[in-house]
């Protein structure tokens, strides 16, 4: 019978923006006399939903808001969301690392975390003296951590610098062993930020095994963050989406990153031009346009063989350069990529005054139906970036289309399709 480990209830967190100064100890002195008085903390009506895109009014900001979602015994949950939703300061609620400004939690079992590198670490410590205080903290034995130390290394590998302290790790071996130590210490609930991006990737497919075989093998709880949608999918059953502060959506893992990469697509009043992150300061841009269109989001067809690229501007020096696309599915993975100056060294020069860059790109000669998220790039290989525009555009392919049926979906089939020669 499956039981409720973690419960959330109504949990709020309220931050106040900038510096403490005058007028810190008179906010103080009102809520303690409401508190006094069984009234409402005053300042928690005026706090604003955390939206960092936009210029608020009030100092005092909801960094997490009506948080209310159970986990049970044995539940893998991945949550989701951008940057700025509130998915660390959960976690770290969560952890007792700062406590909530409203609601209530309840956790049944012992909470391993790993929330950023070198958590709960002390710098000056050995890599096996951390090992132990880490043990403690959680409620083991010595004689427990002593069983579990060559497990632990053995899996961290930094066996050669075990007595050494910590301090002189890099941040790849902090991450390797604070891991190591959480999920070998037979923790009833395991929670991991997105740390694991510092690990090599020998390490994070390591990583993810373990936690497999801490969830399913060992019927263990796990809370995973990650901006990896395909190590949550691989991982997690359940997702939880945040937004601004608050779960935006709950259910089953595919069903919540594609929630969460939907709400992420760009609207179709959006141009191309505004998704522009950064140019060079000698350089601006008019117009881009892709696919025969300026918005962000246009369709390639079915019968379609080519996609067109047009970058128009100014340029105040004379610059070499050449145009990069990196076409990711929407779980962000690379599928394909257009990089004459990295493949054959064919580089444009661009003299001083107006510009207009056209390239033409051959398709596959099968395409399945789904969706292209485009990453654009102007830059001379290995020397410079002059323009980025990361998931600049969302191509919608039709799919090939034939007698024999309709078209097969990307999340089905992939793609790409291979033709025989």
């Amino acid at each position: 019978m499956s039981r409720k480990v973690i419960e959330f209830e109504g949990v709020g967190k309220q931050y106040v923006l900038g510096t403490f100064g005058t007028g810190t100890l008179s906010q103080d002195l009102n809520r303690w006399w409401a508190k006094v008085r069984g009234k409402e903390d005053p300042y928690l009506k005026i706090g604003e939903v955390n939206d960092r895109t936009k210029k608020g009014d009030s100092r005092f900001v909801w960094a997490l808001k009506d948080i209310s979602f159970s986990v049970e015994q044995g539940d893998v949950v991945g949550i989701i969301g951008k940057n700025g939703a509130g998915k660390s300061t959960l976690l770290k609620i969560l952890s007792r690392v700062t406590s909530p400004t409203v609601g209530t939690i309840r956790i049944k079992g012992r909470i391993a975390s790993l929330l950023e590198v070198g958590t709960g670490f002390h710098p000056e410590m050995t890599g096996r003296e951390n090992i132990y205080m880490n043990g403690s903290i959680m409620g083991m034995t010595r004689a427990e951590i002593t069983r579990k130390l060559d497990e632990i290394v053995d899996f961290a590998g930094v066996e050669k610098y075990l007595d050494t302290p910590v301090k002189r790790y890099s941040s790849g071996m902090i991450v390797r062993l604070g891991f190591a130590i959480a999920a070998h210490l037979d923790p009833e609930i395991l929670v991991v930020d997105e740390v694991l991006a510092v690990g090599d990737a020998e390490f994070q497919k390591k990583a993810i095994g373990k936690m497999h075989d801490v969830a399913n093998g060992q019927g263990r709880t796990v809370l995973f963050v990650s901006h990896n949608m395909a190590a949550v999918k691989s991982l997690c059953k359940t997702g939880v989406v945040m937004k601004n502060g608050g779960i935006e959506y709950t259910g089953d893992i595919e069903s919540s990153v594609s929630h969460y990469l939907q709400a992420g697509n760009h609207s179709s009043d959006e141009r191309i031009i505004d998704r522009v992150k950064w140019t060079k300061p000698s350089i601006s841009i008019s117009r881009i346009a892709i696919n025969g269109s300026e918005q962000a989001e246009s369709t390639i067809q079915s019968n379609q063989e080519t996609i067109e690229v047009e970058i128009s501007g100014h340029t105040a020096d004379a610059v070499t350069t050449d145009v990069m696309l990196v076409f990711n599915n929407k779980e962000g993975m690379p599928l394909a990529t257009f990089a004459p100056g990295h493949y054959y060294g064919k580089l444009m020069k661009l003299p001083a005054g107006d510009f207009t860059i056209r390239k033409t790109i051959e398709l596959p000669k099968i395409l399945t139906r789904g969706y292209l998220h485009v990453d654009l790039l102007m830059h001379h290989p290995m020397v410079e970036y002059q323009l980025k525009a990361p998931e600049c555009t969302v191509l919608e392919t039709q799919g090939f289309q034939s007698g024999f049926g309709s078209a097969m979906n990307q999340n089905d089939n992939g793609l790409i399709g291979l033709d025989e020669l």
